[in-house]
């Protein structure tokens, strides 16, 4: 859905009792941030439940007061909650202020299972809550004077807290929940609990003011093919399909994103979706359960992760991080043609790179600054994609570049 205006009225009938984007590695690499503590929480503090039965669609569009118009195209840049809610955030707005930049990805759910800011009393995530931004309502306020586009990150199934709390929603071994090699754990895309848990928390974002949510590990552990077998976890409705254990991965990623665009039509907010880079290559990521086009089918934006650095040898190119135009130029190609096949497409805005790769490197470092940026860009235009987004983890972009070098 593309809004220039926020029609319709706010239905409190209808919200009653609602209170409530990393790429293909070769290594598949990931923020080093250490797994905090999580808060007890019990089980009505969670406040989880079964899904409810698909009704009618709301006939109402709920209105947060806030009026933000859709870019002639979205070009923006990732912000941490820290830098959202500190000083970092100035220069932020600066930047995409005094640029052709236009938006901005603001972490809501972060990489652990935090939320970024107080919730309302007796809120299910009161215990899961590092309130970084103080007024989320008047950052918003702040962003819609100044027409930055806003996006409300939420990352999904990659939520240590939740796993460590409610072990019988994630993967367990010998007893205990399992952590990846960074000490990290995932929640079981099979548990629709955990469908409900995320989306109740989009519908919060969206009812603050944000324009679209953005929903980030969407998807199993890398590599859990491989390890299922030693695994306990459930799989709910999908245990007596009669399907292989990667379709039943597939059909529970993909059913989760139907469910979360579903939930949140009457809030009138787009619904994007981080999605591997590697997956608009293959007819299905079949540990991650990540299938490129039906997911795109199912969300109203599509952002896949292709920072050159995070490809092995692909596309015929030995190193693509030395390579980012023709790494994303090979790139384009693939997804255009896939995307092209689809009867209701999204559109496409990538994650672009801002950042270096020393793990890559032996000696000095590829330096990714102005030439790199819009070498990145210049090939997406090229290709007809004309949306981006900037991943730096830091929030630290590259100075002086031409965000629209086609013009």
């Amino acid at each position: 859905m593309r809004k220039f205006r926020r029609l319709g009225i706010c239905a409190a009938a209808i919200l009653a009792g609602v209170v409530l984007p990393f790429s293909y590695v070769q290594a598949e690499e990931e923020d080093n941030k250490e797994v905090r503590e999580a808060g007890i929480m019990t089980e009505r503090q969670l406040g989880i439940k079964a899904l409810p039965d698909s009704g009618e669609a709301a006939r109402f569009t709920y209105q947060s007061g806030l009026d933000f118009e859709y870019p002639d195209a979205v070009r923006g840049i990732y912000v941490t909650g820290p830098s959202a809610g500190g000083a970092k955030m100035e220069e932020l707005t600066k930047l995409v202020e005094d640029t052709e930049l236009n938006a901005m990805v603001i972490d809501i759910k972060e990489d652990h299972g935090n939320i970024t800011f107080e919730p309302e009393e007796g809120s299910p995530y009161a215990e899961v809550a590092e309130p970084f931004i103080d007024d989320p309502r008047a950052m918003l306020e702040e962003l819609e004077s100044k027409g930055i586009y806003p996006i409300a990150r939420v990352v999904v199934f990659k939520d240590s807290l939740l796993a460590e709390k409610r072990p019988d929603l994630s993967f367990t071994e010998n007893g205990q929940v399992w952590k990846n090699g960074k000490g990290e754990s995932f929640v079981n895309p099979f548990m629709e609990e955990v469908w409900e848990y995320n989306v109740e928390l989009a519908k919060q974002a969206a009812e603050l003011g944000f324009e679209e949510i953005q929903y980030d590990y969407v998807r199993f552990p890398e590599g859990f093919g491989e390890r299922e077998d030693i695994l306990t976890y459930g799989q709910g409705k999908y245990a007596d399909l009669e399907m292989d254990h990667v379709q039943k991965r597939v059909q529970a990623v993909t059913d989760f994103v139907e469910y979360a665009k579903g939930e949140l039509k009457a809030y009138d907010v787009d619904v994007s979706v981080d999605i591997f880079g590697y997956a608009a290559t293959i007819p299905e990521a079949p540990n991650i359960g990540q299938n490129f086009s039906k997911i795109s089918s199912n969300v109203d934006v599509i952002s896949s992760m292709i920072y050159p650095s995070h490809w092995g040898s692909y596309f015929g190119i030995a190193k693509p991080d030395e390579e980012p135009y023709r790494l994303i130029d090979e790139y384009a190609k693939v997804e255009n043609e896939v995307l092209g096949k689809l009867e209701d497409k999204p559109t496409s805005r990538p994650w672009l790179q801002d950042f270096e790769a020393p793990w890559l490197y032996s000696g000095a470092t590829k330096q990714y600054g102005k030439a790199e940026v819009e070498a990145q860009i210049k090939a997406l235009n090229e290709n007809g994609i004309d949306e981006f987004l900037l991943w730096n983890a830091g929030n630290n972009y590259t100075s002086n570049v031409d965000y629209t070098p086609m013009n």
